[in-house]
């Protein structure tokens, strides 16, 4: 072949080779057309039969075809190619290739293939910059180590950009770390550098000393030139240290106001918690006509959801509609996925579930979104529909539908569904956890929460918050005070909603004054007592009469702490002076309430009339009870429990019957108890339960014990007129006894009885649990549903004020 024949070849495939490589889009090699690849072998096989492949006198073929290569599918050829003859111009594709598919192992192959000698800086540079993407820090230092001891190299700005951006993302970086850095970028001369400086920046910002964030101030101070990179790193660091303020001083002196500046400031107030500055920086950017994008309104909408600014985000939602045709879908989503929070929180359930409907596409996100809206809502059963329809779940869809459960009083569903989702091979994460102890507590279930206490440890939950909460809680639920207390006592991060549950615990177990000790103790070690803290501190003295104490703790809230009372809080005080006797003290409390009584206020003042016989007052706050909430069962059954007690039985028979003509429901009374990893459920006169007669036998063999040490049924508790005898047979079908029956006769000999019920337990039952724990020499506990009854020797820990 003539040299001219050759030298037009060359050219042809020189040609040939550029074309194809401007035709080719940026698109990732996996989504290449195959039409590129062809084309792409067609011209390898030609340059392969002209011997044009490594020809010494046309280089830049083979390592264009090499390049071309690494943006395709097939790495394999180009790495062939590239063993012939190791260059770096070959091995820089080759490396960046390879990182951007995650093969770092690969790409660092071909940087050490290349001999030390052969190296240049950009070959280096492509090194550093995919061992800084994947996060690894120590190997990129160690290559550019490398670059500085070559002798014949210096890195360059490039170098300095990359290795900056990998050392920030170090977990343990120090000052030390920072300032050396600093120095090499200044002997350098690279610090006047637009993106040394900022990588410089961030990695300053990135540093979590105090000073650090004055040089990176200093660093900024000292460039000619800025970006919306250094404005935004500057205002998204001063975020991150929680410094807003300083943020907003830099947002200030922003030149050109871009719009990922103003993005950067308005999320920061939201992460803040600050909803109410962003909403004002948003009007602002409307006015000054900064552009809107999906990051704006995804960030505003936020915050109109979080502060309740409903009506706001309805008229942010109004600009969204006439820019609509801006967004493409992929931008759209995170928007939607907000409008769904939006709506969800502002009670519109409705409203989103339609935009979640009209959505395309959907992700993850977006179910986890309206599966929250509708467990907030209430709307167990939608959510439950939501939750099965779900394409893809991840681990806080399910952590929500077991929390749900929880919420909704279906903590037995909870529990299924949180043994479903590890069958499913499904990691819990500690709120999930949390949400199945809290169902264990709700159902009593001891011996199941001590199994997921024990699987918590092994998955390494037990620093977490919410799972030791929820352990607290649960272990005081299920009666067992002294594991709950351990579990406080060992906890490496208690909170005030820690200090809050083991108070609360105390004084449900009755432990009056202890939890009186342990709420001064949280004050004295400088933990600010909220709204709970004496909503707790107010119910363990309403357990214990103490009186006295609750009215200096209520004083307190206002003088103290500036907490004013809510309603709950009134509730529990008047309700402690109910039950101590001193009704007309809880008549003149409500006189100076500053907001009229709620139902609350008139549960507690007739309940305190029904203890202490005063039927007029009564009478009236039921007739105020019947007009707020007719529905309510408790206020028909307390009042005709008042009317039975004081032997008034056609005022009794008439609010019952008032009650069936309102179409009102009795919640039956019902008591369960766990034996054997079984929850066994009794209701009174129970026939049905499989062991019911053996337990029947046991109880008149134990009462017969009881009453030689005293016991006397009291029938006055059986509230409706029949004969005495039929009264003892009331009472003694109750469904505590019965379950307490059940679990002397199958738990094992010296085992805590503890038994859980739904409603109050009646004064006969407490008095009989009291003897029967003398006659069979075991401690029995019940929990109704006000509080803790631990029953031993004949005496309880209420001291029988309850």
């Amino acid at each position: 072949m003539p040299p001219s024949a050759v030298a037009s070849l060359t050219h042809q495939c020189s040609l040939l080779l550029r074309r194809l490589a401007e035709r080719h889009s940026p698109a990732p090699a996996p989504t290449c057309p195959s039409s590129f690849l062809r084309a792409l072998r067609c011209l390898h096989a030609r340059l392969l039969t002209a011997n044009l492949l490594h020809a010494p006198s046309h280089p830049h073929l083979t390592l264009r075809l090499i390049h071309l290569y690494t943006l395709s599918p097939d790495l394999a050829t180009p790495a062939v190619l590239f063993r012939c003859d190791p260059g770096p111009v070959a091995a820089t594709s080759l490396v960046a290739a390879h990182a951007a598919t995650g093969r770092l192992r690969d790409a660092a192959a071909f940087f050490d293939a290349v001999p030390p000698a052969r190296r240049d800086t950009v070959l280096h540079n492509a090194m550093i910059s995919a061992f800084a993407r994947a996060s690894l820090a120590a190997p990129a230092v160690s290559v550019f180590r490398t670059l500085l001891g070559s002798g014949s190299l210096r890195p360059d700005d490039y170098s300095f950009t990359a290795l900056l951006s990998a050392v920030s993302q170090m977990h343990n970086l120090a000052a030390s770390h920072c300032t050396q850095l600093h120095c090499s970028v200044l002997k350098s001369g690279a610090a006047a550098v637009l993106s040394v400086s900022n990588a410089l920046i961030a990695l300053y910002m990135k540093c979590d000393t105090p000073e650090s964030s004055w040089d990176a101030r200093k660093v900024l101070d000292e460039m000619p030139d800025k970006d919306d990179l250094t404005w935004t790193t500057m205002v998204v660091g001063y975020v991150r240290r929680g410094d807003v303020n300083a943020a907003r001083s830099v947002f200030e002196e922003v030149d050109g106001k871009f719009d990922v500046v103003w993005n950067a400031m308005i999320s920061g107030y939201v992460q803040s918690g600050m909803c109410a500055d962003a909403f004002e920086l948003f009007r602002r950017m409307v006015s000054e006509k900064v552009p809107l994008d999906e990051f704006t309104f995804t960030s505003i909408l936020s915050a109109c959801a979080n502060a309740g600014f409903f009506v706001h985000g309805k008229s942010v939602h109004g600009q969204i509609i006439r820019l609509q045709t801006n967004f493409v879908p992929e931008a759209a989503l995170p928007v939607n996925n907000a409008l769904v929070t939006l709506y969800s929180k502002g009670g519109k359930i409705v409203v989103a579930k339609r935009i979640f409907d009209t959505m395309k596409p959907k992700d993850v996100v977006s179910w986890n979104t309206i599966l929250s809206g509708y467990i907030d809502s209430g709307c167990l059963d939608k959510a439950v529909e939501v939750f099965k329809a779900m394409p893809y779940k991840n681990d806080l869809s399910w952590m929500v539908m077991v929390s749900g459960y929880v919420h909704g009083g279906l903590s037995e569903d909870a529990l299924k569904l949180f043994n479903h989702m590890r069958a499913e091979d499904v990691k819990p994460c500690d709120y999930t956890y949390a949400g199945a102890i809290a169902a264990c507590g709700e159902l009593g279930a001891l011996k199941h929460g001590k199994q997921l206490h024990a699987h918590l440890v092994q998955c390494g939950f037990e620093a977490s918050n919410s799972a030791e909460n929820a352990l607290l809680t649960m272990y005081a639920k299920c009666g067992a005070v002294k594991d709950a207390r351990l579990v406080f006592l060992v906890m490496p991060n208690v909170d005030s909603v820690s200090w809050n549950a083991m108070i609360s615990a105390l004084g449900q177990h009755g432990y009056g004054r202890e939890a009186l000790e342990l709420f001064d103790q949280m004050v004295a070690e400088g933990i600010a007592p909220d709204r709970i803290s004496f909503l707790t501190i107010l119910t363990a003295c309403n357990h214990a009469g103490l009186v006295h104490e609750g009215f200096h703790y209520f004083e307190s809230m206002k003088r103290d702490f500036g907490i004013s009372p809510g309603e709950n809080h009134y509730a529990r005080l008047i309700d402690l002076l109910g039950r101590a006797g001193r009704i007309g003290e809880a008549r003149d409390l409500i006189k100076t309430m500053p907001f009229e009584p709620t139902p609350s206020i008139w549960e507690a003042i007739l309940s305190g009339c029904r203890t202490n016989g005063d039927m007029e007052f009564g009478a009236y706050a039921a007739d105020q009870l019947f007009r707020m909430i007719p529905q309510h069962d408790g206020t028909y059954i307390l009042l005709s429990n008042t009317y039975s007690a004081a032997g008034r039985w056609a005022d009794a028979a008439r609010v019952r019957k008032l009650m069936r003509d309102r179409g009102v429901k009795k919640e039956p009374g019902c008591s369960w108890i766990e034996v054997g990893s079984k929850i066994h459920v009794f209701l009174v006169g129970d026939t049905k339960h499989p062991e019911a007669q053996e337990v029947y036998r046991f109880l008149e063999v134990i009462g017969a014990r009881m009453r030689k040490l005293g016991y006397v049924p009291d029938i006055k508790f059986v509230l409706h007129d029949m004969e005495p005898h039929e009264k003892e047979y009331v009472l003694f079908a109750h469904s505590e006894k019965l379950a307490v029956g059940f679990g002397l006769l199958k738990l094992p000999p010296g085992a805590t009885v503890t038994v859980l019920k739904n409603l109050r337990i009646c004064g006969d039952c407490h008095t009989a649990m009291m003897f029967m724990s003398k006659a069979v020499g075991r401690e029995i506990v019940v929990r109704d549903v006000r509080r803790f009854h631990h029953f031993k020797d004949g005496e309880c820990s209420c001291g029988n004020y309850w």
